[in-house]
């Protein structure tokens, strides 16, 4: 297994090399889109990827292009989530959003693009790449899907926990499994893993923000729950789980 900062590195590699280059004409919107996917954050989705690679029996080298797409693809969620039609957030991860620095049409834009770059980086997985991209696309649409019930006022928390966070943790294993020529079995445990550790994700969020749905005892039950859940999916996988492992424990005790 590599160093975590040997990960971070192929997946800041691969999405330097996915991105417009910066002197790419119009100037502003090859700016706005490497500024959204540029402008920190975890990385979760793509160590994600690279992870079930390794749990496949493949390497993380084989995922570098799924790990690209998934971050790429979830920071357009997050480009358009901030807009004042959605959240109306201004600043996120302690810097501007993309609509406040660049203007509300540019940022609706550049999420435009990164849609269809997304894809193109998918595409180019060395293994299955038709089913990457199919899980690729299934998880944008679930977004969406969450995206919307959470807009129009629904409570209904495990369809939004499900669909607006845990479809692109889903997403980004089963890309990671299927670029490192996985099985289907080995894909379903991946996905199993995935779904539980993107709603132990959420239900870490709303207790750090204090705003979920559920009270505090609650929460912190369901993290630990689905927290178990993830790891013991893992069981019995032909590779080296040891990424997705320690991404699970580290995520339920995070700060942020």
């Amino acid at each position: 297994m590599k160093k975590k900062e040997e990960y971070i590195a192929m997946i800041e590699k691969a999405l330097s090399e996915a991105l417009p280059p910066p002197d790419e004409r119009p100037a502003v919107l090859s700016e706005a889109v490497r500024y959204a996917v540029g402008s920190g954050g975890k990385r979760v989705r793509p160590l994600i990827a690279l992870g079930a690679a390794e749990a496949s029996g493949g390497t993380a080298e084989d995922a570098v292009h799924a790990a690209a797409a998934i971050e790429i693809l979830h920071n357009y969620t997050l480009v358009h989530d901030d807009l004042p039609a959605m959240d109306n957030d201004e600043i996120r991860r302690g810097k501007p959003t993309v609509w406040k620095k660049f203007g509300e049409a540019n940022a609706i834009l550049a999420g435009d693009a990164m849609i269809p770059l997304a894809f193109k980086a998918a595409a180019a997985s060395p293994h299955n790449a038709a089913g990457v991209v199919a899980a690729l696309a299934e998880a944008g649409v679930g977004v969406v899907r969450g995206q919307v019930e959470d807009v129009g006022g629904v409570k209904d928390a495990s369809f939004v926990y499900e669909h607006k966070t845990a479809d692109l943790f889903v997403a980004a294993a089963a890309m990671g499994a299927l670029a490192a020529g996985a099985d289907g079995d080995c894909v379903e445990k991946l996905r199993t893993f995935a779904l539980n550790l993107g709603l132990a994700f959420q239900f870490e969020d709303d207790l750090l923000d204090g705003d979920g749905l559920f009270g505090r005892d609650e929460t912190e039950r369901l993290a630990a729950e689905t927290t178990a859940k993830a790891l013991s999916a893992l069981d019995s996988l032909p590779g080296d789980t040891t990424l997705l492992k320690e991404l699970s424990v580290s995520l339920l005790s995070r700060k942020e």
